[in-house]
């Protein structure tokens, strides 16, 4: 992975969503969408055992996403054949997966945030504060708690350059990249479903 600057990939596949969001194009394309999310899952090994959970469920359902794309041209399509067979809010349905990689990539959009507002070599902070905005409201006890004590475990700021094959400086335009493009990604999917009144926590 440190040979492939996983930044560099994260950052390119996501500004070409952005662009084409920003184009006026109404829908964007699975395969594309899928492959763009994959690019992030390293993102999450990278951060240890506290994310470990994460990792492993962002993963699980990028990889249906990324199996419905042969079946399912665009993220419209996805969610209003969901909608049409009635399965939206069932367990492994792929609008119900669709929510959970949009939470994985606001996680990542707020942890890269939390890191570039801090001058802090340790990570706990950073990561402990996106964890509490983003996932701990929709987790119960028993996971929050495992993820409290992974902090602990957390590489440093230094410790996750190396693995990333970055220097602070590279990292901080990649970041602020990605933070741009995800949001206009992160929007449109709740766009999508608020038009369709299917709500955003749950």
């Amino acid at each position: 992975m440190a040979e492939e600057k996983q930044l560099s990939k994260i950052e390119e596949a996501f500004n070409d969503l952005a662009a084409t969001l920003n184009s006026g194009a109404e829908d964007v394309e699975v395969a594309p969408f899928s492959r763009a999310c994959s690019f992030v899952s390293p993102l999450f090994g990278c951060l240890g055992m506290a994310f470990k959970f994460a990792e492993m469920d962002y993963v699980n359902k990028v990889n249906d996403l990324a199996t419905a794309s042969k079946s399912n041209v665009t993220l419209q399509a996805l969610i209003d054949g969901d909608i049409e067979a009635k399965c939206v809010r069932n367990a492994g349905s792929h609008t119900r997966n669709l929510l959970r990689i949009k939470r994985g990539l606001q996680m990542v959009k707020e942890l890269f945030e939390q890191i570039l507002a801090s001058e802090s070599n340790s990570l706990k902070d950073p990561a402990s504060k996106a964890y509490a905005k983003v996932f701990a409201p929709h987790h119960g006890w028993a996971i929050r708690q495992a993820v409290a004590a992974g902090m602990y475990c957390l590489p440093t700021r230094e410790q996750l350059m190396k693995k990333l094959n970055e220097d602070n400086a590279s990292a901080k335009i990649k970041m602020q990249s990605y933070i741009i493009a995800s949001d206009h990604v992160i929007l449109y999917i709740e766009k999508l479903f608020n038009s369709r009144n299917l709500g955003l926590d749950w």
